[in-house]
């Protein structure tokens, strides 16, 4: 991809081309490049250019390069617009969608040089070396910030979770104890309905019972 019919000694011996991302930062790229003449055009691949090879090298390049420095990465659902990304990360991550606009963009050498490009594929973009450090750094800081917020958030859940199961629990436990007491009213009212007297001896049996269960008993007596 980096070679240059016209220099060969250009773009590092023909091994890396040099773009500048939008963040300002100098990186290379490699990769390689597959094509053919154009039997319906081969009148432009000899007559129409003198070197029709390093015209499209050229052309695919000066593409190439204008990609490099306007790429952003599309927004993902949730993230911050306001965000800055790193755009080597960015590059790295979307080589996919890269070479895919390569493609499209450079349909156009059939006609213009009789040259068809079946495929073009970047392998590598790499920045400078003093610069992947620092980069390595930044991904890194990023991942545990990341590792953090996922953390946070598990733990927040969790305890949201247990407050519900709490909340549940708590009121079972209510419910469990109003019931006796509803069933007990309930059964009052009708021992009511059937007359005062046999309220009176159901509470007179509920007192034997106590009575019966009690170590001690407290007797009220009139002086």
């Amino acid at each position: 991809m980096a070679f240059d019919p016209d220099t060969p000694g250009a773009n590092q011996a023909g091994t890396v081309v040099e773009a500048v991302t939008k963040d300002q930062l100098n990186t290379g790229l490699t990769g390689q490049i597959r094509y053919h003449i154009s039997e319906r055009n081969l009148y432009a691949n000899v007559f129409g250019v003198k070197h029709p090879i390093a015209h499209v090298m050229g052309y695919f390049v000066s593409v190439l390069r204008e990609r490099i420095a306007t790429f952003e990465a599309p927004v993902t659902p949730g993230a911050d617009p306001t965000s800055s990304g790193i755009s080597i990360n960015d590059l790295r991550k979307n080589l996919r969608d890269l070479n895919e606009h390569m493609d499209r963009e450079c349909s156009s050498s059939e006609a213009r040089y009789g040259i068809v490009l079946d495929a073009s594929l970047i392998t590598g973009i790499d920045p400078p070396p003093e610069v992947e450090s620092a980069l390595a750094a930044i991904n890194t800081a990023h991942n545990m910030v990341s590792s953090d917020v996922s953390l946070a958030q598990a733990t927040a859940d969790q305890r949201i979770e247990q407050s519900k199961r709490a909340a549940e629990i708590e009121t079972l436990k209510a419910q469990a104890e109003v019931q006796p007491l509803i069933s007990l009213a309930d059964q009052l009212s009708a021992l009511k309905g059937t007359g005062e007297g046999a309220l009176r001896a159901y509470v007179r049996n509920v007192r034997l019972g106590l009575f019966g269960n009690a170590q001690q008993v407290v007797v009220e007596t009139n002086k």
